[in-house]
């Protein structure tokens, strides 16, 4: 199977800092149709986040289930979702830019890594796909104005990366 990883915050809902209450999720615009597209041309969709704010203490697993329960209502066409909840510093093989989320996606849903994307706003979501051994988009959503990395592609938002996706598809 091809797939398409996104990252969460920032990349498919409107960037909350330790977002911890449903009722601030706002997945943007156009989304939920283009992930709508991704699978209708084949592709899995999937989401890798990392949810620091539980490994610092600033919600609980129960909070990050609740928004991402809201998440998932408003983005819909979610094959799967992976979240890492470890603190920055400490030891982890899930901590993007650490492979960890997409490799264990990988072996549950057969997914081929050479014909997949990652799509991020942050340069760890970009080394990560890279790592993994997908093509990489950076979007200029969420922190993506501030990021020095080298995707293979940069553009406006999770909507325009899917464009350009199934327009790399079709050829």
């Amino acid at each position: 199977m091809r797939a398409v990883f996104f990252d969460r915050d920032g990349t498919l809902m409107e960037e909350v800092e330790y977002c911890a209450d449903p009722a601030l999720v706002r997945v943007f615009p156009g989304v939920p149709a283009a992930l709508g597209r991704l699978k209708d041309a084949g592709f899995g969709v999937f989401v890798v986040t990392n949810q620091s704010g539980i490994g610092r203490g600033y919600f609980s697993e129960h909070q990050y289930a609740a928004v991402q329960a809201e998440f998932l209502r408003q983005a819909g066409a979610i094959d799967g979702s992976y979240y890492c909840p470890d603190a920055p510093g400490v030891p982890s093989r899930c901590r993007k830019p650490e492979t960890g989320m997409v490799i264990q996606a990988a072996v549950e849903h057969a997914i081929d890594l050479g014909a997949s994307y990652f799509v991020g706003d942050k340069a760890a979501d970009i080394e990560c796909g890279r790592r993994a051994g997908t093509r990489t988009i950076l979007v200029r959503t969420g922190y993506g104005p501030a990021q020095k990395c080298e995707a293979d592609f940069t553009c406006a938002d999770a909507v325009a990366a899917v464009d350009w996706i199934l327009e790399k598809d079709k050829s």
